[in-house]
């Protein structure tokens, strides 16, 4: 099952990342009425910056915005071993 970003309710009651019970988006129109460049910004420079890739990727997936993954999820590179 994918791990999707639980927000903290006490700081930011109103989170467009917020689930019901059954793990279905509250705020679904929010992220639908965004055009593919809006949810980029949001999930690199603004609201979603601090989530992890896996997050993105899972929040991604469950609006069906899947084609933006490779735009928004950074590659982690490792160093060479020795």
């Amino acid at each position: 099952m994918s791990q999707f970003y639980s927000p903290n309710f006490d700081s930011n009651p109103d989170s467009p990342f917020a689930r019901d019970a059954d793990n279905k988006l509250v705020r679904r129109s929010f992220w639908l009425d965004m055009g593919d460049r809006s949810i980029v910004m949001a999930l690199t420079q603004g609201i979603g910056a601090h989530l992890s890739n896996d997050q993105k990727r899972a929040h991604l997936a469950d609006i069906r915005r899947e084609h933006l993954i490779d735009d928004i999820c950074v590659q982690e590179i490792l160093p060479p071993e020795n």
